[in-house]
């Protein structure tokens, strides 16, 4: 018992690093007990020293600037993340590729030797034949990403695929999606009034501005709905 304890205590320890916010209600779905063993847990977490901050109808947080130790990955966690590498490196968005393979180099850092060992191994042992030949289209991705949770609207130079026509806009980007070896960006576009897609590939100049806009009210499966509903609607 007290060990099945421990560990849902690194657990909630671990998802308060990873989310700025925590309810004690998603913390008991999430791991099946109720709301008031919650409570117990996250009090044994603070008599332990860790600094929790309640906000008051919100949630939990940990203090700005406090950090865990590095995490010590599973055999199996190790594995998920080298066969997710393989998979990306095939990617056509070449700052995803690079990002991402930073990232695991950083992860493989931190396994023990005999650990390492295995993921070399299974590095080897394991290939994905989409866009075998690493073909890269875009370079976009990461600063798109970054422009998204930054709220700042991005200038581009982007050619229409039916026209090849090119065209300049200020657009104030919102969400992404990944179709058919293509990167969808989601964003309000300035010129048209109007939400649109832009694909990344299609994308000739790219600079980020300044001045962050006003977030949206944006639901990404709820703005795939509409569109389905659109669709079905023109199709009847």
């Amino acid at each position: 018992m007290e060990k099945t304890r421990l560990s849902r205590l690194t657990a909630i320890l671990i998802q308060l690093q990873s989310k700025r916010l925590m309810t004690a209600t998603e913390l008991a779905e999430k791991y099946g007990v109720s709301i008031r063993t919650i409570y117990r847990d996250i009090r044994a977490l603070e008599e332990a020293g860790v600094p929790i901050c309640t906000e008051e109808g919100k949630g939990y947080s940990l203090s700005e600037g406090y950090r865990l130790p590095p995490v010590m990955f599973t055999e199996e966690e190790a594995n998920a993340l080298i066969t997710a590498a393989k998979f990306i490196s095939r990617n056509k968005d070449s700052s995803l590729v690079q990002h991402y393979n930073e990232a695991i180099t950083k992860i493989k850092a931190i396994l023990r030797y005999h650990d390492k060992d295995k993921a070399e191994l299974l590095t080897n042992r394991i290939a994905f034949f989409q866009n075998y030949k690493q073909e890269t289209t875009s370079q976009h991705l990461s600063t798109v990403q970054k422009a998204i949770t930054d709220f700042v609207p991005i200038h581009l130079t982007y050619q229409a695929i039916s026209t090849q026509e090119s065209t300049e806009r200020v657009i104030e980007p919102l969400a992404l999606y990944h179709t058919q070896e293509n990167w969808i960006l989601i964003a309000w576009c300035r010129l048209r009034e109007a939400h649109r897609e832009f694909r990344l590939d299609r994308i000739q100049e790219l600079r980020v501005l300044d001045t962050p806009f006003e977030p949206h009210r944006f639901d990404l499966m709820e703005y795939f709905r509409t569109i389905l509903e659109r669709g079905q609607q023109s199709a009847s």
